[in-house]
């Protein structure tokens, strides 16, 4: 018996077909799963940084020169 016949009479049989679709579900089950991993690490990374971003100090704005004139206005007039 000659290899190719060999070969044609396995294939025949369905075992090689049977293998190739297992191979190609086995890979495009392994991309989804990889790619759901991905992305939900990916979330997490991004709900970690905004956890850890300290909150922006309130810093108070310097009062407009109007008010600051007055101010000092009223406060010589108490004096005197």
């Amino acid at each position: 018996m000659s290899i190719g016949r060999e070969f044609r009479e396995f294939a025949v049989k369905g075992n090689v077909v049977d293998l190739a679709v297992g191979v190609i579900v086995g890979a495009a089950f392994g991309k989804i799963i990889a790619w759901t991993i991905f992305i939900a690490v990916k979330v997490i990374n991004r709900l970690k940084r905004e956890e850890e971003k300290p909150a922006a100090p309130v810093v108070p704005s310097a009062p407009p020169r109007q008010e600051v004139l007055l101010e000092e206005i009223r406060d010589l007039l108490k004096k005197g």
